[in-house]
């Protein structure tokens, strides 16, 4: 019998890569399967926090296990930014396009462009509140390269690779990425409890 889980997103890119990183044991719905249209707002300063406002008001409200995530870009020449705001680093109505543009234009010729991918993902069930965190190092290109993935993937190369997160076959991306780190940690919980 599969595991029932609830991952609070509508985000299809982000519902596709953990369905295929969890694989047939478990069935995650997201938020528009069980009901909830609702914005839930993501107000914290760290990506634990809005991991945590988003798992406890569904598992609150829908009486579920829920599981979310929030993941962050963190360039360690911008001194970890765009970090929490990665979805709106160039505004709040922006889009993933514009938020490389800003990014590439702030690193503009600097040769270090270290970085790394990091995934908090916060598990909320019976009112217990569990944390999983997943990085993936790596480094900014100077210009975008691939038609796969989303966000940033055009222009993150993980460590050991040569080619973009968007270059890359999904099945490679999904088994090393920063959300497949801490996913493997949340599956290794459920399996183990």
């Amino acid at each position: 019998m599969k595991t029932e889980l609830v991952f609070a997103t509508n985000n299809a890119h982000k519902l596709h890569e953990i369905r295929a990183i969890l694989g047939n044991d478990y069935l995650v719905h997201s938020l528009s399967e069980v009901g909830c249209f609702d914005e839930i707002r993501e107000t914290g300063d760290t990506l634990q926090a809005n991991a945590e406002i988003k798992a406890r008001y569904v598992s609150e409200r829908y009486c579920c296990t829920c599981f979310a995530d929030d993941t962050g870009l963190e360039v360690d020449c911008l001194q970890g930014a765009p970090g929490v705001y990665s979805a709106r680093y160039a505004g709040e109505d922006c889009n993933s396009e514009r938020n490389i543009d800003k990014l590439l234009a702030a690193l503009g010729g600097t040769e270090n462009r270290a970085a790394q991918f990091r995934t908090v993902i916060a598990l909320a069930e019976n009112n217990c509140l569990l944390f999983f965190e997943g990085v993936i190092r790596g480094r900014i290109a100077f210009e975008r390269s691939g038609e796969g993935g989303f966000g940033y993937d055009s222009v993150f190369v993980p460590d050991g690779y040569d080619k973009t997160f968007a270059e890359l076959p999904p099945e490679i991306k999904n088994s090393i990425s920063h959300r497949a780190v801490a996913t493997k940690k949340l599956v290794a919980y459920l399996m183990n409890k």
